[in-house]
């Protein structure tokens, strides 16, 4: 099952159970930062807590802070560096800097808004949390901010004080063709948070024995990615050489939000791909979106460094853009 870090979940039950609760986010980071913009730590009014924002080194006196502003009903910024008198005594020796939001749930980040939230993340849709610093507005969107959904990337918008979280679906990775590329490939996805699926309805291929454990589709590629559903956190890996398979998966995927589509092939095979498509009516910028001959160019040889070279570049995709 798809499973995000349960982090703006906890924080509303805690809330909802009367315990009163705190969301700290990183904003901003300088230098060597142990956690990425964006991370969260969630705080109950009795000290528990749920994420990180910093690895551990920070943590105690977030707390602290998350519960004064608790009991003051009020958002607060913290920073802690290498720059500050503190910054050792917090543990910060790492040669960074990072900037944390505190946000009690409530008297500052409304609950409606946090719970729409959650249920934007259940339902796998793709939501911004944008807040506004100087002024205190706050808001979800679903658009508008496309460069930030497609890398995964929150931060402030340009030259402004204006914060924008990202929470995309969890990391999804469907692999059409249940081959040795695919042996090797899914346990390696699965270390780097991606939750895999298997379509194919070739009963000698896509089998439990070949694959114990993972979730197998045996449907064909189209039924299956309807059901299934192809959105920004979805990545779709297309190994099976047939046509008659990577083709009906093509069709949905180059007209959805998915962010990375990989298929294997030469790239003769693939000049033959691209022909199809644009039989089929796909425009040039639609089919530049696959990434054929699949994976990274790093000389790989045999099915698991196949499989180094396409999880690379499904990562240098999501996190720098195609």
């Amino acid at each position: 099952m798809d499973k995000f870090d349960g982090i703006p979940e906890k924080a509303l039950a805690w809330h909802k159970a009367g315990k009163g609760a705190v969301l700290a986010t990183v904003i901003q980071t300088w230098g060597s930062a142990p956690r990425r913009v964006g991370s969260q730590l969630a705080i109950s009014g009795d000290a528990e807590i749920e994420g990180s924002v910093s690895g551990g080194c920070v943590e105690g006196a977030v707390i602290v802070e998350a519960l004064e502003a608790l009991e003051a009903g009020e958002a607060r910024e913290l920073e802690f560096g290498v720059s500050d008198g503190d910054a050792f005594a917090v543990g910060l020796a790492c040669g960074g800097t990072i900037r944390v939001l505190v946000e009690p749930v409530g008297a500052v980040l409304p609950e409606d808004m946090l719970e729409e939230l959650v249920n934007k993340r259940a339902a796998r849709e793709a939501v911004a949390y944008v807040v506004d610093l100087d002024s205190g507005a706050r808001h979800l969107a679903t658009d508008g901010h496309e460069p930030r959904f497609r890398m995964d990337r929150s931060g402030f918008e340009e030259d402004s004080r204006t914060f924008v979280a990202i929470h995309n679906p969890p990391l999804r990775l469907i692999v059409v063709g249940g081959v040795h590329i695919t042996q090797a490939l899914l346990p390696m996805a699965r270390i780097a948070g991606y939750d895999p699926v298997i379509i194919d309805p070739r009963e000698t291929f896509g089998s439990a024995a070949r694959f114990p454990g993972e979730r197998i589709v045996d449907d064909w590629p189209d039924e299956a990615i309807d059901q299934l559903g192809l959105d920004v956190g979805t990545a779709l890996v297309l190994l099976t050489h047939d046509p008659k398979l990577d083709d009906p998966a093509l069709h949905r995927a180059l007209r959805s939000k998915c962010f990375y589509i990989g298929a294997l092939g030469s790239t003769r095979t693939h000049a033959k791909r691209v022909a199809r498509l644009t039989e089929a009516g796909f425009s040039d910028a639609e089919i530049a979106r696959i990434h054929g001959p699949i994976g990274l160019d790093i000389g790989a040889s045999g099915p698991a460094e196949i499989a180094v070279s396409i999880l690379s570049e499904m990562t240098r995709v999501l996190r720098k853009g195609a």
